[in-house]
């Protein structure tokens, strides 16, 4: 089948059809459509099959990436797909959301005088394939164990480790503070990167595996860190970081001045149909307004393109560095741009001017200079030159840190960092609580969903060693 690979050199790149701007700005669909088999196929080709694969090093899951490559080439979905899944719990869904700019496809070895195999769109189409095919079946455990693990957050983290431990027969519960399953997956990610049924059949499948899912249960309300711990015989924290990082400026306390993980939250919950009070009153709906958002991530990205859609009058997206050292994915710069998004680049907020409400962000240009303790060029504010842009709504999109866990669970004896992430063991993933393991952002701080699957799966591993030998011991 050798003939069916190495096309890079004679098959150019080619992503998916890009829904046109003008369509995508009406509803929250997402903007790639799929490949369709000979589209997926010919991309897949182009992989060269390198003896050093700096896709599969760069991929925090070391994913296959050549292999299931390779097979798609040779139209063997199905065994690609098992490929897929055997490093990934949820392909389909990084294969929608990595930012395989940074991460595998910005790796390829091909990339330097070709462009990269289009890896993450080649691996959607694997999977959703998949599913219409009945390809991914309910978890069958060999055997049922006794023993049970309490899972604190349906996140990635959670899900990942939930899967492990139930391929081995544990009984698994996982308890979260929302109505819905999946953590940010759901309600932090608009539809337009990660449609929500894709979420739902993959926790609905976790569901028949035979895991229990306890919804609407916050941990310090609904029962203690010490209930759940006399409840199983092992417990994960794998809750993520909500809480946004403040901004001390003047100003910071006028209306209409909110975290992005609120706006999106709102946003994401009217598109359930839900009711969201604080959607219905215009505090956390951009239609008609100015908006600015501030910060460079991946999340300042889902802030502007949700409130496009909403029918916003203006949006900006204000920035201190330049594009160049932006750490949002440049793909998705690109198609906040497409949409008419206005990047601010260079530029720093000073105030937020207005009475009861915000009228305007003053915010002043800003040059890069010496680098600082990662390596960066630090960027400095240049004098005299403040300016006023007009704001209706800001959204403040400035990372994650956590909530004060041993606070909220009720659990003082809990270690954290003095960042507030919880203290484990890095080889056995046990926080100072015997039993009592973490993982995912909320020990790692705030990262991609990738990672926190990566950690979930290490999770679940290092639980299923904890629980056979405390078997053992007894035994």
């Amino acid at each position: 089948m050798a003939e069916k690979l190495l096309k890079f050199v004679s098959l150019d790149q080619q992503m998916p059809t890009k829904r046109k701007s003008e369509s995508r700005l009406q509803d929250f669909d997402e903007v790639y459509a799929r490949f369709d088999i000979a589209g997926a196929e010919k991309q897949a080709s182009r992989c060269s099959q390198c003896g050093v694969p700096f896709c599969h090093i760069h991929c925090p899951l070391g994913n296959n990436i050549p292999d299931w490559l390779r097979l798609t080439a040779e139209n063997r979905l199905q065994d690609a797909f098992l490929m897929a899944s055997s490093t990934n719990n949820m392909p389909e869904i990084c294969g929608r959301i990595c930012p395989q700019d940074r991460l595998c496809e910005g790796n390829c070895v091909i990339e330097k005088d070709f462009d990269a195999v289009t890896i993450g769109a080649v691996e959607k189409y694997i999977v959703d394939t998949a599913w219409e095919n009945g390809w991914v079946k309910p978890i069958s455990p060999p055997t049922e164990l006794d023993q049970s693990v309490g899972i604190i957050g349906a996140g990635p983290a959670g899900l990942a480790a939930a899967e492990e431990l139930r391929k081995v027969g544990y009984q698994v519960h996982i308890y979260d503070r929302h109505d819905r399953a999946g953590g940010l997956l759901v309600y932090g990610i608009p539809g337009f990167k990660l449609e929500k049924d894709v979420v739902s059949r993959r926790t609905g499948r976790l569901e028949q595996s035979g895991i229990t899912f306890h919804l609407d249960f916050e941990v310090g309300r609904e029962g203690s860190l010490t209930d759940l711990r006399e409840k199983h015989d092992a417990l994960l924290i794998a809750t993520g970081v909500y809480r946004g990082r403040g901004l001390k400026v003047p100003g910071v306390g006028l209306g209409n001045i909110r975290e992005a993980l609120d706006y999106l939250i709102a946003s994401n919950k009217k598109g359930f149909g839900d009711d969201v009070p604080e959607f219905e009153n215009g505090n956390l709906d951009a239609k008609g307004k100015n908006v600015v958002v501030i910060g460079g991530g991946d999340t300042a990205m889902d802030c502007v393109r949700t409130a496009v859609r909403q029918g916003a009058k203006s949006v900006k997206c204000v920035y201190r560095r330049d594009r160049a050292n932006m750490p949002g994915s440049a793909r998705e710069v690109e198609n906040a741009e497409e949409e008419g998004v206005e990047f601010v680049w260079l530029t720093g907020p000073e105030a937020f001017v207005g009475d009861a409400d915000v009228s305007a962000v003053r915010a002043y240009e800003m040059r890069l200079g010496a680098p600082d303790g990662t390596g960066r060029q630090a960027p400095e504010p240049v004098p005299g030159s403040s300016f006023n842009m007009d704001c209706d709504l800001a959204i403040l999109a400035l990372g994650f840190e956590p909530e004060d866990l041993p606070a909220l669970f009720g659990a003082p004896e809990l270690r954290v960092t003095r960042w507030g992430t919880v203290t484990v063991d890095h080889e056995s993933m046990m926080s100072n609580l015997d039993g009592v393991f973490a993982a995912g952002d909320i020990v790692r701080g705030a990262s991609l969903v990738v990672w926190a699957i990566r950690d979930g799966r290490d999770a679940g591993s290092a639980i299923k060693t904890f629980l056979e030998n405390k078997n053992a011991a007894a035994a």
